[in-house]
This record gives C-alpha cells, sequence and structure tokens, in this order.
C-alpha cells in the first residue's frame, strides 16, 4: 500500500483516546482521515451508508472476510464489524493518514498483515482513575461499568507485553500525552504537509 504509514490506536474506553484523536485532527486539518467500517447491523436514524458504515449483508461480509479482503473484524451484539483494506485505501489514495480505532484483538489481526501502521496505545494512570472517568460520565449502568472495567484490566496488562506498540501513551496529563502523541506521528505529518505544498 502507497501513501503514508496508517496509525493504530488502541487503548481502553476512558483513556483519553477520543479526546486526543479529535484534537489530533484539529490542529491538523486535511491530514488525518478514517477509514470507514463495514457492518451488518441496519442503519440507525441519520446514519449514512459510505459516510457511517458501509452496511452489508451477514454473507457477504463473511465471503470477504474468508476472501481476506478485511484487516480486522469482530462481532458485538449479534452483529459483524470489520475494517476492510479498501477502506484504507481509499484513506491512503487522498494522501491521509488513516486513523485506526481497534481495540487490543484488532492490533493483533493487524500484526497479521501487511498493513504497517504505527501502533499507539493510549492507557490510563491506573485503573482507579480510569473507574472515576468511566463513572463521571454517568452513561453507563454498574454492570456494563464494571464490563468496560474488566476488558480495560486486559488491555492494560496486554498493552505491557513487549513489541505490540509502538509507543505506549499514559495519560496522566492530558497536554503531555498529546505532545507525545504528536511527537510519534510528526514524521508522517510532515511527509503530508509537505506533498500538499
Amino acid at each position: 500500500m502507497s501513501g503514508p504509514r496508517p496509525v493504530v490506536l488502541s487503548g481502553p474506553s476512558g483513556a483519553g483516546k477520543s479526546t486526543l484523536m479529535k484534537r489530533l485532527i484539529k490542529d491538523h486539518e486535511g491530514v488525518f482521515g478514517f477509514s470507514v467500517s463495514h457492518t451488518t447491523r441496519n442503519p440507525r436514524p441519520g446514519e449514512e451508508d459510505g459516510k457511517d458504515y458501509h452496511y452489508t449483508t451477514r454473507e457477504a461480509m463473511q465471503e470477504g472476510i474468508a476472501n481476506g479482503d478485511f484487516i480486522e473484524n469482530a462481532e458485538f451484539s449479534g452483529n459483524l464489524y470489520g475494517t476492510s483494506k479498501a477502506a484504507i485505501e481509499d484513506v491512503q489514495a487522498k494522501n491521509l493518514i488513516c486513523i485506526l480505532d481497534v481495540d487490543i484483538q484488532g492490533v493483533r489481526r493487524i500484526k497479521e498483515t501487511d498493513l504497517n501502521p504505527i501502533y499507539i496505545s493510549i492507557q490510563p494512570p491506573s485503573m482507579e482513575i480510569l473507574e472515576k472517568r468511566l463513572r463521571d460520565r454517568q452513561t453507563e449502568t454498574e454492570e456494563s461499568l464494571q464490563k468496560r472495567l474488566e476488558a480495560a484490566r486486559i488491555d492494560m496488562e496486554l498493552s505491557k507485553e513487549p513489541g505490540v506498540f509502538d509507543i505506549v501513551i499514559i495519560n496522566d496529563d492530558l497536554e503531555r500525552a498529546y505532545e507525545d502523541l504528536k511527537d510519534i506521528l510528526n514524521e508522517e505529518i510532515q511527509k503530508v504537509q509537505e506533498a500538499q505544498s
């Protein structure tokens, strides 16, 4: 695949991934792009095919997975979700850095492909702080909160394995975490900006 190296961002819910990602995109207009995922679930009101998701059938998606068209896929609540190679190539063809927000299983699957992205893990300073952040959101039932915390525990452990990530950013200070994120992406950002000028 030609074009800028994609970026794989991973980390538990509440670690600050979305906040950092939104800021990165806002500060570097026309540099980053998102791949549009495929899903077998029905569109929600206001969602557009090809913009929010590529909506597809289970049969078509399973066939694509079997043919190796997807770099990662998972099943949630009876629906399939996945990132196709074509969706990433669409972003690279526009000379944009493709951001992939995936869980640790997705990271493992991408490692088996020839994608060659920059692997970044955003982690909370501690389980206690993560729990407080998630509780402060007030968007979770106790049961779903416990599920998220359990997933986070596993994620935090796995992020410590050597060689999984190019960098693990501990988000205890948003400014510092943002600077670290920019530093590791600086070279790719400059390449994109130079190609545009």
